[in-house]
């Protein structure tokens, strides 16, 4: 573990094993972090933040932008350990790490334009003067699927902002984080800035930072369930919190969009990291005059699709992150079976050629798929794509946002009138009109209803790392 500025064992001495989920190996042990020494990262950020937070911002941009050059020269490296651990092809790996890279860039641009303001005031003798001070410490909480980027995500504008930071990783995925961290260090940063903690069981850790009064923000990508965990124990301090949690996205093939082009788009987002992705789609809804173009051009891509290690680079589909994601993947495809969806391909574990080691399934496509069915409303972070056909257009939206979730949504589509009245109402906070990929790191990325609150990325992305401070000022 990192924890002001030094390599360090967990304080009881003991480890957890990190496994390749493509070959079921042990890759190594990591440290097994606990309350103690969480408390001791928190102590390390306390302290740092005293002088961090005063820094100038041409100060803490020349930091970021080291950490950006060291993170590029480090590509290679970090990528390998990314599709060793976590699964995702290497090219898939090295563009995340890219990604990841960018927002130390964006960020040590965007700190320079961090910009108070005067306010004009209703008195003569009167002066108004806004300022954005840093939050203070920030506990994050980080998820295996994007194991590299979601760290810089929050890193970047935490830091650039003038917090220090305390990352407790997914515990499917700490080399990632710890290999992360020595390129950090690499860029020489002041003792105490960036900390972390790894473990096997997050729940301590997880306590520790809504208990402690001194972390004042609380940051969180993952499942919905534990965010609204985390979030119930925020409020008891009214910590300042930002989450990114599931989705359950639509993705719209209109009367008017040409099939053969939706379903190419259709087969690159769905079959990102494998299905593993929050803005992945899972519901495809067809209009009926294009649901067999649609199905043919999309089932038979997708089962040319070669899954397998993510060293080999003609394999697509790398494996999910463990076997309770591959049971959750078979349940939702075997009860939508059982509740008359037509299985169009794929469907079954993968287990010939060596992937019987490791947690494969292969790439899946139903159709006739129906609100009754589990995978209709479930998020399913796994390659299926399931189908439903519709033909009411003045339904489509309902059917779109009848969901818990408001993440991402997609929408193919040749007329104007049709991409702004689907873009307009769609409760979604991220669509993408004829556009697979709406992400980046200038763009604010987040979700409405039950796939979050705040923002990550953007100008926005600072803002959650900062206070707003109004000095009144008389002249009398």
């Amino acid at each position: 573990m990192y924890i002001n500025g030094e390599w360090l064992d967990s304080e009881d001495g003991t480890t957890f094993e990190t496994i390749n989920p493509a070959n079921g190996e042990v890759i190594t042990k990591i440290p097994n972090g606990n309350e103690k020494d969480a408390k001791k990262a928190i102590d390390a950020a306390v302290i740092a933040f005293e002088q961090w937070s005063k820094t100038t911002a041409y100060q803490k941009s020349d930091v970021l932008y080291r950490i950006y050059h060291a993170m590029c020269r480090n590509k290679e490296h970090l990528a390998r350990t990314m599709t060793e651990e976590q699964g995702k092809p290497l090219r898939a790996a090295l563009n995340e790490v890219q990604y990841a890279a960018d927002f130390m860039l964006w960020y040590a641009e965007e700190v320079k334009r961090v910009y108070g303001r005067t306010i004009p005031a209703p008195r003569s003798d009167q002066r108004f003067l806004l300022n954005y001070h840093p939050v203070g410490v920030v506990a994050a909480v980080t998820p295996w699927n994007y194991p590299i980027s979601m760290i810089t995500r929050k890193v970047a504008p935490a830091i650039a902002a003038g917090c220090t930071i305390v990352v407790k990783p997914a515990e499917a995925t700490p080399l990632c984080a710890i290999e992360t961290f020595k390129v950090f260090e690499q860029a020489d940063l002041p003792a105490g800035i960036v900390n972390l903690v790894t473990a096997a069981n997050p729940a301590p850790i997880g306590k520790l930072f809504v208990e402690d009064p001194r972390v004042r923000k609380l940051t969180f990508t993952g499942s919905t369930e534990v965010g609204k965990l985390l979030a119930q124990g925020a409020a008891n301090q009214m910590k300042r919190t930002s989450f990114e949690l599931g989705g359950h996205a639509p993705f719209i093939v209109c009367r008017d969009a040409d099939p053969v082009v939706a379903a190419k788009g259709a087969l690159l987002v769905k079959f990102l990291n494998t299905g593993q992705a929050c803005i992945s789609p899972n519901r495809f809804f067809v209009h009926k005059t294009h649901i067999n173009a649609f199905l043919e051009e999309f089932a038979g891509r997708v089962s040319k699709m070669k899954a397998g290690s993510g060293f080999d680079e003609s394999v697509k589909i790398g494996p999910l992150v463990n076997e309770k994601a591959v049971e959750k993947v078979e349940r939702q495809v075997r009860d939508a079976l059982q509740k008359g969806a037509r299985l169009v391909t794929g469907g079954q574990r993968l287990t010939e050629n060596g992937l019987d080691k490791g947690s494969f399934f292969a790439p899946t496509v139903l159709a006739n798929v129906t609100p009754d069915m589990l995978i209709y409303r479930e998020e399913t972070f796994g390659p299926v794509a399931p189908v439903i056909e519709y033909e009411d257009e003045d339904q489509l939206l309902e059917m779109a946002n009848d969901t818990v979730y408001g993440l991402a949504a997609y929408v193919y589509t040749q007329a104007y009138s049709t991409a702004m009245t689907l873009f307009e109402g769609l409760r979604f906070g991220i669509i993408g009109i004829n556009d697979i990929n709406p992400t980046a790191v200038a763009a604010p990325f987040g979700g409405m209803k039950e796939s979050g609150v705040g923002r990550e990325g953007g100008p926005e992305g600072i803002l959650e790392y900062l206070e707003v401070k109004v000095g009144g000022f008389s002249l009398r």
